[in-house]
């Protein structure tokens, strides 16, 4: 039974921290494939896979290293957060179902709720409550308004009240998701707020995306930081056009895009077959792909 985890730390400044939270979830049994740093949004983002039990513990290792290192006191940045450790969620992969993710994510929640004595709010696929489903509801006031929003609305493990220095967690399971920012030629954040509206599906955009304005403050530009959570329903050439389209109405063009942590290998051949325009492209057609799959008696990717 092979998982995924991409825990989001409220790190993304200081070098030494991060990789201390990243050794801390170097074990056996663990991958980790990517840590992603950015400093505007003083966030950081692991993508690890592995065998349920292994993985639980390398995410319960890290989130103590955060726990331990992080203050949100003093922490600023442009993304939401709630936590030190803000947002550990599962994903099935191999030999995994939903109900699986569920269950680990749930074991977890309990460990890290008794063990460091953080609130725990379970969402998405293991939300115990309508208003845990959506993360960006459970992460709504962010830290700073965390113990008013815990009076109305208790966590599902874990004390009733903020930890005094990392606050909260949201710990779930979901599907796979891109989260991709779309970097624009312009530090108008009314524009980025516009863009963000028109493509979002919660204010009538694009089925499956939700997006926030952010201003990058290091690189003097605002930012469509996007999150496509149905990516074959919405691939990931619609949502750049449609900010691109959006952007355009304001006279600003795209300065570069951003993809966070990893990406399943459909969303890359979806952008393929729209740019190329070539509507049966797969990824046989790839060198390297021919080359490792050459004594394979399959080589027809199985995309998901």
């Amino acid at each position: 039974m092979i998982l995924e985890c991409i825990p989001n730390f409220s790190e993304g400044r200081r070098k030494d921290v991060v990789q201390t939270i990243l050794e801390s979830a170097r074990i056996s049994g663990v991958r980790i494939l990517d840590m992603a740093m950015d400093g505007d949004h003083n966030r950081s983002v692991m993508t690890a896979v592995g065998e349920a039990q292994d993985l639980a513990e390398a995410m319960f290792r890290a989130a103590k290293a955060a726990v331990t290192l992080i203050d949100l006191r003093g922490h600023r940045g442009c993304h939401p957060r709630m936590g030190s450790v803000d947002v550990i969620p599962f994903v099935p992969l191999k030999g995994a179902t939903m109900e699986d993710a569920v269950r680990w994510a749930e074991n977890l929640g309990h460990r890290i709720a008794e063990e460091l004595e953080l609130p725990v709010y379970l969402y998405e696929m293991a939300a115990t409550k309508p208003q845990h489903k959506n993360l960006a509801d459970v992460r709504r006031g962010q830290f700073e308004r965390l113990r008013h929003k815990m009076a109305e609305d208790p966590p599902d493990y874990g004390p009733p009240y903020p930890h005094p220095t990392a606050g909260a967690v949201a710990i779930g399971a979901r599907n796979p998701l891109i989260a991709f920012n779309v970097l624009l030629n312009t530090n108008d954040m009314n524009i980025a707020k516009k863009v963000a509206e028109s493509v979002r599906a919660s204010t009538g955009g694009l089925s499956g995306v939700k997006a926030l304005p952010m201003n990058t403050l290091s690189r003097a530009r605002v930012q469509v930081s996007m999150n496509l959570v149905d990516y074959p329903k919405t691939p990931l050439p619609r949502a750049l056009e449609a900010v691109r389209q959006e952007a355009g109405r304001f006279g600003v063009s795209i300065f570069r895009t951003e993809l966070v942590g990893l990406m399943p290998a459909r969303a890359l051949v979806d952008t393929a077959r729209y740019y190329l325009q070539q509507v049966d492209f797969d990824l046989t057609q790839v060198l390297e792909w021919a080359l490792c799959h050459e004594d394979s008696e399959d080589t027809d990717p199985k995309l998901p």
